[in-house]
């Protein structure tokens, strides 16, 4: 057993949460699970898969319900794990983490971890970029950074490493599911868009310390500005054909087309449509794009 609390994120997550939980093993001393009032049997199941569970109000985002846990609960461990509930550990990289932690250096304050997609019970492999993110953290080093969508763990002291085995996202629910979830973050992703454009929310995130974001964020930060700087429509699009086809998207089947066209080419273009309404309805006026997005979307800027 290592020194590590765990931390997840649920709002009725009865199809996932055992499996986050049972993934972990002994790996970790205490897992925590803070539930946004779920409906259906995500706290039963959590409670007698041995986690303790607090009930939260949602914050807005995830990166203020994130920070209200690491600020308020009992954490009593050296390090902490953040999870989604649709998420889990590999076994090799449960062994790599049992291997290397209790050995690591005095200034590694957080551990960057390789993210595996599986959809529709397959692996993804091709068509996209590796993605790599702080997910194992020294507690009171880490903080998650105030952003709509996209967003990353800072680190206020010390260095990152990146450890070689993934983590798993694995979401098992129905293809409605998955469409419903990200027209949910399609106007999350198009208020950042326009926070990009226009600085649209006041404390906005780029004015923050680019040194404490880890090289892999960055790179990936550095990709999605040269993206918002092409024209609507025309880059979503541009970039179906890029993964799809130069990349090998196709080399996945049925499930990589169905992945790169709805992940890659449907979501963007439902971005870049929100992104259009808005302007047609708001100009870049910042307080009626405000009083827009919080009247239709239910989003308080």
């Amino acid at each position: 057993m290592q020194d590590i609390t765990v931390i997840i994120l649920t709002l009725n997550e009865e199809i996932h949460i055992e499996r986050c939980i049972t993934k972990l093993g002994n790996l970790a001393k205490k897992i925590y699970v803070i539930d946004c009032f779920s409906k259906d049997n995500t706290v039963s199941i959590a409670e007698k898969c041995g986690a303790t569970v607090i009930q939260h109000k949602w914050e807005g985002n995830h990166a203020r319900q994130l920070n209200w846990a690491i600020d308020n609960i009992k954490i009593e461990t050296k390090w902490v794990l953040r999870l989604d509930a649709d998420e889990y550990l590999s076994d090799e990289l449960i062994k790599e983490i049992e291997n290397k932690l209790p050995s690591l250096a005095d200034n590694i304050s957080a551990i960057v971890l390789p993210l595996r997609r599986v959809f529709m019970g397959r692996i993804i492999k091709h068509g996209v970029n590796d993605v790599a993110m702080i997910r194992l953290f020294k507690y009171g080093y880490v903080r998650c950074e105030e952003r709509w969508m996209d967003e990353h763990m800072t680190l206020s002291e010390g260095e990152s490493t990146t450890f070689i085995n993934p983590f798993v996202d694995d979401n098992v629910n129905t293809l409605g599911f998955f469409t419903d979830k990200h027209n949910n973050y399609s106007i999350r992703e198009a208020i950042t868009m326009l926070d990009n454009e226009i600085g649209l929310i006041s404390n906005d995130v780029h004015k923050n310390d680019k040194s404490t974001f880890s090289k892999e964020t960055l790179e990936k930060r550095k990709k999605k500005d040269k993206y918002a700087r092409m024209p609507l429509f025309w880059r979503s699009f541009f970039y179906f054909c890029f993964r799809y086809f130069l990349r090998g998207g196709f080399l996945d089947g049925k499930e990589g087309f169905l992945w790169h066209f709805l992940q890659g080419w449907w979501y963007r273009t439902l971005v870049d449509a929100k992104i259009l309404e808005i302007k047609k309805n708001c100009g870049t006026d910042k307080d009626k794009i405000k009083e827009y997005v919080k009247y239709h979307y239910n989003i308080e800027l």
